[in-house]
């Protein structure tokens, strides 16, 4: 399988890829190949009815295990090995499934953090799972990240998802600034998570979390709503990213002397009146 998608389309993703074994970094490519599919699907130019066909064959092929399809075949055996329940691979299809509409429109933040956590949460989870992450209460952690990632994203593609008739937030400043606080909160909660990460791979997952919480910091300093329309896709540049990586090394030794282990926030309360989180951990 081509694992220059990741390359391609998951820069800060890739910049922290360098830090991981091979192992790890083929299978985490197989499960970005899967959630790139899905993502394509929903983003490309077809018609909406021709979407949710190509959706629903996607689907029906991963549930029938269509194994003619290499990375449908690829995802199941990464379940396999990784012992990643269907049901959070069935959620994140519910979260992709939910911008299959004419218009998409968030209305709270229950309905924000339950699509946060079906297309982000997920994939942070079975993320940690490849990781061999075994701790239960730091899988939780992980979604935590995942959010606060999916959270970054609706933040500097409010331009991007307004073309395609999706309103995650509102467009205007204070909503940009109050869904990157809350991310930051998120961020904040998912770092001592880290170091339930065996340490062959826990620095990766440090970077990572260090520069796409950049993408945020950056889309603050725009200051005002017609910068930040401006402004194009924001992103942290090289120089950004290699400072963010050595700031990481301090977070590393900083999680060696961790002991409190408090994942539990107000996300996970509104996940669990929704869905049974213990069940997908």
């Amino acid at each position: 399988m081509n694992n220059n998608l990741i390359k391609l389309h998951a820069k800060s993703f890739y910049w922290a890829s360098f830090f991981l074994s091979k192992k790890i970094f083929l299978k985490s490519s197989s499960l970005y190949n899967f959630c790139r599919t899905l993502d394509d699907i929903v983003d490309g130019p077809e018609d909406l009815d021709l979407k949710k066909q190509k959706f629903l064959q996607f689907k029906n092929d991963f549930i029938n295990k269509n194994f003619n399809n290499k990375i449908i075949q690829e995802m199941w055996d990464i379940m396999k090995s990784e012992y990643i329940s269907k049901i959070i691979v069935l959620d994140l299809f519910d979260g992709v499934e939910t911008d299959l509409k004419e218009k998409v429109i968030l209305n709270n933040k229950k309905d924000l953090m339950m699509y946060s956590y079906r297309v982000a949460g997920t994939v942070g989870l079975m993320m940690s799972k490849i990781l061999k992450v075994e701790d239960k209460n730091a899988l939780r952690g992980a979604i935590n990240l995942g959010i606060a990632m999916q959270f970054t994203n609706i933040a500097r593609d409010i331009v991007e998802d307004k073309k395609r008739n999706r309103e995650y937030i509102n467009h205007n400043f204070l909503s940009l600034k109050e869904v990157i606080n809350e991310s930051e909160t998120l961020y904040d909660k998912s770092f001592q998570a880290i170091k339930s990460i065996p340490l062959r791979s826990r620095f990766a997952v440090i970077v990572a979390r260090r520069v796409y919480r950049k993408i945020g910091h950056y889309i603050l300093k725009q200051k005002n709503i017609d910068n930040y329309n401006n402004a194009g896709k924001i992103y942290v540049p090289i120089s950004g990213k290699i400072i963010e990586t050595f700031l990481s090394v301090l977070d590393f030794f900083k999680l060696l002397l961790i002991k409190n282990n408090n994942y539990i926030n107000s996300s996970h309360e509104i996940l669990d009146k929704e869905i049974n989180l213990d069940e997908r951990i």
